[in-house]
């Protein structure tokens, strides 16, 4: 079965070398931009609001993405926009919530509805931001709830850089390399 599927007539959209492995399942409303890759087990549904992944971005194992959707009391709902330069660690749950450009989002991680996480941000594996929170670019933040931990260090500002690009780099690797054995 095809990882990528239609839902009320809308169906992802897929940017250019872009890989998805086979045992992800993304569902409706769904765009991926250049270069970005989406790894073994993650479920993605695009069912009552959209969801965005921008340019290099990578959506590691069995993360699960999704959305809020729209109502009388709030009518946008809360789609799921992922910014470029994104890393998203194992077995993360985003939902509904914006995070913007060159973030690592730590293993385990849970994001919640209208939470909006700045640019060059690090949130530590197994942190929970809650609802409506917003992460202040420039800072490592851990915790359950979250807190500001320290600003980050000119290496760890590299390494947000660094992490996606390793992946544009293990996509392309999987994208010329990876036999599916049946």
């Amino acid at each position: 079965m095809s990882a990528l599927r239609s839902y009320k007539g809308i169906k992802p959209q897929i940017g250019q070398r872009v890989y998805i492995d086979s045992s992800s399942v993304l569902v409706g409303d769904i765009k991926i931009g250049d270069d970005s890759s989406i790894w073994p087990l993650v479920a993605a549904r695009g069912d009552v609001n959209h969801i965005h992944i921008g340019q290099r971005t990578n959506v590691q194992d069995g993360s699960v993405l999704h959305v809020t959707h729209k109502n009388h009391a709030n009518p946008q709902g809360y789609p799921l926009i992922i910014g470029n330069d994104v890393t998203i660690g194992h077995k993360v749950m985003l939902h509904g919530c914006i995070i913007k450009d060159r973030v690592l989002v730590g293993m385990g991680a849970i994001v919640l509805d209208a939470a909006t996480i700045e640019e060059e941000v690090m949130i530590g594996a197994g942190s929970l931001v809650p609802p409506g929170k917003v992460l202040k670019s420039g800072y490592l933040y851990v915790g359950s709830p979250v807190k500001q931990a320290r600003p980050l260090n000119d290496q760890e500002r590299a390494f947000l850089q660094k992490s996606a690009d390793n992946y544009v780099q293990n996509k392309e690797d999987y994208l010329n390399q990876v036999e599916v054995l049946n």
